[in-house]
């Protein structure tokens, strides 16, 4: 079992920065990605980011050049930065990690995000 808990969410104004992070525990030897998603009210979750354990990042289009995935394997920590955020952006995020299995799909509880504008 792999857990996971997010910090960093909050208020932020329109255009500004915010930084998540995740802290994964257990079995981390499992992971082999990890990713971001989000869900705004009255919407599906959707991907925002994902990580590999080989460090390459992928972006959904909507955050391209202005969000960056990032891990720190020595402390298990993911990081989403986000710039210049819009109103859209505004929702739950959910740190996910995924392993080899079917039945490695974790995902921590959420952090809010919500832009001020």
């Amino acid at each position: 079992q792999v857990q996971l808990v997010e910090s960093g969410g909050g208020l932020v104004q329109a255009g500004g920065s915010l930084r998540l992070s995740c802290a994964a525990s257990g079995s981390i030897f499992r992971i082999v990605a990890m990713g971001w998603y989000r869900q705004a009210p009255g919407k599906q979750r959707e991907e925002v980011a994902l990580i590999l354990n080989n460090g390459r990042p992928n972006y959904a289009d909507s955050v391209k050049g202005r969000f960056t995935i990032s891990r720190d394997n020595a402390e298990n920590t993911a990081y989403l930065q986000m710039n210049s955020l819009k109103p859209e952006g505004s929702a739950v995020y959910y740190c996910h990690a995924a392993g080899p299995g079917a039945e490695d799909d974790y995902w921590g509880e959420g952090t809010q995000v919500t832009d001020t504008a």
